[in-house]
């Protein structure tokens, strides 16, 4: 009994950190946007779709996150319960936020660029949890790991095809882009490198469950 409470409160605070980081990444999101100086690459996209589509950014967040799952299932990159909640609850706590609106709109160029800075910092922060938790990357990141493993093209090779793919569609959907368009494409590599050293953390390090490893461990506990 002692050692299946263990297992089971290891878990819930894998989960815990789960859910906290992609709540931050969320928050991360939103400051960014707020900052109102030109978006992230895969955010100009979401922005770019809302306005043809008409629904919520989260909305659009949780429909691309679905179509790159299915994408590189297809694929046959293996995908983990993080994956998944990944897809749904990022979009569900960015509509949140933004319904709350607890973080205004910022008219200034120099706050503006102060929020996005502190927006990349706070997504390298949700980074860590979400990694750390070791429950399978995002769905973005799959797809990034899909294109290496098929074309053996170098890895920022493949983060900038596929990222200036979706900022290129964003763009001519009308997203917005601008100087923290640039500042989110060459900055956020440095805000994680800073996290995740003050934090000693080693992505690399991190042993990743799929679905059918955590199927077996909650079998197990059970």
């Amino acid at each position: 009994m002692g050692k299946e409470g263990n297992a089971v409160g290891y878990y819930l605070r894998r989960l815990a950190s789960l859910l906290w980081g992609l709540f931050l990444f969320a928050i991360g999101i939103v400051l960014c946007v707020q900052a109102n100086i030109g978006c992230a690459p895969w955010e100009v996209l979401h922005m770019g779709l809302s306005y043809k589509l008409g629904i919520t950014m989260g909305q659009i967040s949780i429909l691309v996150g679905a179509v790159i799952c299915l994408a590189v299932y297809l694929l046959q990159e293996k995908l983990g319960v993080g994956t998944l909640l990944n897809m749904l609850l990022i979009g569900i706590f960015i509509d949140l936020t933004f319904a709350l609106n607890i973080i205004p709109v910022i008219n200034d160029l120099w706050i503006g660029i102060i929020v996005m800075v502190a927006g990349l910092f706070v997504i390298a922060l949700g980074s860590y949890f979400y990694i750390g938790s070791g429950f399978g990357a995002g769905p973005r990141d799959n797809l990034m790991v899909s294109l290496r493993r098929r074309t053996n093209w170098p890895v920022g090779v493949c983060r900038a095809l596929v990222e200036g793919t979706a900022l290129l569609l964003g763009y001519f959907l009308g997203g917005q882009v601008g100087i923290g368009t640039i500042i989110a494409v060459f900055g956020i590599g440095f805000c994680v490198q800073i996290v995740f050293h003050l934090l000693r953390f080693d992505p690399a390090k991190v042993e990743h469950e799929t679905l059918s490893n955590a199927w077996s461990h909650f079998r197990e506990m059970k």
